[in-house]
């Protein structure tokens, strides 16, 4: 297949929806970001990797990073991760915390923001470095020594971040964090201020393609592990509206505020999209809408 002429194809085709959707405003650092910015990147299983647009420029991936402290997570302790999180989709807004008091202090999945504290405090706890971890996983496996922490933008996040640390301190209230809740918070915000490009997301996500083995052929996750993430991705990845994603895209899949997309194509590869204009639930118009263009003209979907 002709990658490149495809990506081209996408890019024009997701570049004829009407809406834009708005940057991030919220998160202050975030909220300049031109919405009709667009990169995207298809890695294969092989390595290969092709682009089109703004597809090496660095963005905040915010809750993409989700992905890979689950994975960590999950590699580092296995299932007793599950005791403190759960796997259903919540049907509430990323940032709500309106179920945690019927449900106990267990937040529904581990892609909402209550759900990633809980996750990310465990994975503080098995390598006493949360964010450092994440960097590091990325680093690894992008090639690219420079993906870092942007110490702006976490800080703007610390600086707005009322409701997830109401949210911290209502599942600590629970007995369900482990460490300080500041502390969990600070590594928190770190690995969701990385700043990647779609390239570097698209190398560093190939292990869920792969079937849970590495770029170097180690294995960080049993087959059946990565079968199950790429599952909570496609029911839990996408917020509130990862039923529509499903509906449109047909692929496990996470997105973050600060407009990336990175999708798997269990067996084929993964494909990362970054445009900042964000619809209602907080997933990227254009990114979406390359997604469901990318599937539609490949039949590259699960279904």
């Amino acid at each position: 297949m002709d990658y490149q002429g495809l990506l081209y194809d996408v890019r024009d085709s997701a570049r004829r929806a009407p809406a834009r959707g708005r940057a991030a405003d919220y998160i202050p650092a975030l909220a300049a970001a031109d919405p009709d910015a667009f990169g995207m990147a298809l890695a294969t299983v092989d390595g290969q990797v092709f682009g089109v647009g703004d597809w090496e420029r660095p963005f905040s991936i915010q809750s993409v990073s989700k992905l890979f402290t689950l994975a960590l997570a999950l590699a580092e302790g296995g299932d007793e991760l599950w005791r403190g999180v759960g796997r259903e989709p919540s049907g509430n807004p990323f940032n709500s915390l309106v179920q945690l008091e019927s449900e106990h202090g267990i937040p529904r999945n581990p892609f909402i923001n209550a759900g990633a504290v809980v996750v990310t405090d465990r994975l503080l706890e098995l390598t006493g470095d949360a964010a450092g971890a994440v960097r590091d996983f990325l680093r690894a496996e992008s090639g690219n020594p420079d993906v870092a922490t942007d110490a702006a933008v976490a800080a703007s996040e610390a600086d707005h971040g009322h409701r997830n640390a109401a949210l911290a301190h209502f599942i600590a209230g629970y007995g369900n964090l482990r460490n300080p809740v500041d502390d969990v918070l600070a590594h928190y915000y770190a690995h969701c201020a990385i700043a990647a490009g779609c390239r570097d997301l698209a190398l560093a996500g190939l292990f869920l393609a792969r079937h849970g083995t590495r770029a170097d052929g180690s294995r960080l996750l049993t087959r059946s592990e990565a079968k199950r993430i790429n599952a909570v991705l496609l029911t839990c990845g996408t917020y509130d509206a990862a039923g529509d994603f499903a509906y449109r895209v047909g692929l496990p899949g996470k997105s973050g505020v600060g407009g990336g997309v990175l999708a798997v194509l269990p067996g084929r590869g993964t494909v990362c999209v970054w445009s900042p204009g964000l619809d209602t639930a907080g997933n990227s118009v254009l990114g979406v809408a390359a997604l469901d263009a990318l599937t539609t003209l490949t039949g590259w979907s699960v279904f």
